[in-house]
């Protein structure tokens, strides 16, 4: 078995709250620069940049997981993960089919939502405010993730604002998650001292970069035997000797 670093929570030019600096190029550059192993670009409520930016990861020899944050109907932030292109284009075409009607972005509020190719040129502007939540419900897509064969783990558990347990109070014990994480701001432990009912879920924790710097800052590290999703899943399951180590 080998330790892998990775962050596996940052958000490109492509989110609203990321910054213009934050091209698929300068993540992996950053990555690099920091020793990351395995990243993940987790863009609010889209997955356009994705494939780029995996593209260029793995020239880099970088591995990329593919992912998004989404905001449900409830507010409540969670990350998805998916093991292929096909799994990911899939996802993108349901996510905007629930996109909110007739809202469009305005960039001086939220910040500019634009897709980039390698040269790092404007291809895109995605209109609909990306901050917005879904109308999907955190039940429907939780199973719409393991139908694709994706993975879902709700986001930044600890926060106050657009985790689950804010929103909802606590987290559902029929919700079938993958794993749960937590920010920056708090540790395994100290959380578990106010939330002991949820010591039996996996934990991971991750930058939520919105910054080049703030990349690889926060990270967990991975018992696998390889970089993979598949991997990644059973390390999330403690099986076969796969683990996942914060704190």
């Amino acid at each position: 078995m080998r330790l892998f670093k990775a962050d596996l929570h940052l958000h490109s030019v492509l989110s609203p709250c990321g910054s213009l600096e934050m091209s698929p190029g300068t993540i992996v550059s950053r990555a690099k620069e920091v020793g990351l192993d395995i990243i993940a670009v987790t863009d609010h409520n889209t997955t356009l940049h994705c494939q780029l930016t995996q593209e260029i990861a793995s020239e880099a020899g970088i591995a990329l997981f593919f992912g998004a944050e989404i905001t449900t109907k409830e507010e409540a932030h969670c990350l998805t993960y998916f093991p292929d292109y096909k799994s990911l284009s899939a996802f993108q075409q349901i996510v905007e089919k629930h996109y909110p009607v007739g809202l469009v972005n305005d960039p001086a509020i939220f910040g500019y939502q634009v897709v980039l190719d390698r040269d790092e040129n404007i291809i895109q502007e995605v209109e609909v405010p990306l901050i917005s939540s879904l109308t999907i419900g955190i039940n429907e897509l939780e199973r719409i993730v393991h139908e694709l064969g994706g993975l879902f783990i709700p986001a930044h558990i600890n926060k106050t604002k657009f985790s689950v347990i804010s929103q909802l109070g606590f987290l559902p014990p029929d919700l079938l998650v993958d794993g749960v994480e937590i920010s920056r701001h708090t540790s395994k432990a100290n959380f578990l001292k106010k939330n002991a009912y949820l010591s039996k879920y996996t934990f991971i924790q991750n930058s939520d970069a919105h910054l080049p710097e703030g990349i690889g800052e926060v990270f967990t590290v991975l018992q696998m035997e390889e970089p993979t999703f598949n991997e990644f899943k059973l390390a999330l399951q403690s099986k076969e000797g796969r683990n996942v180590l914060v704190d």
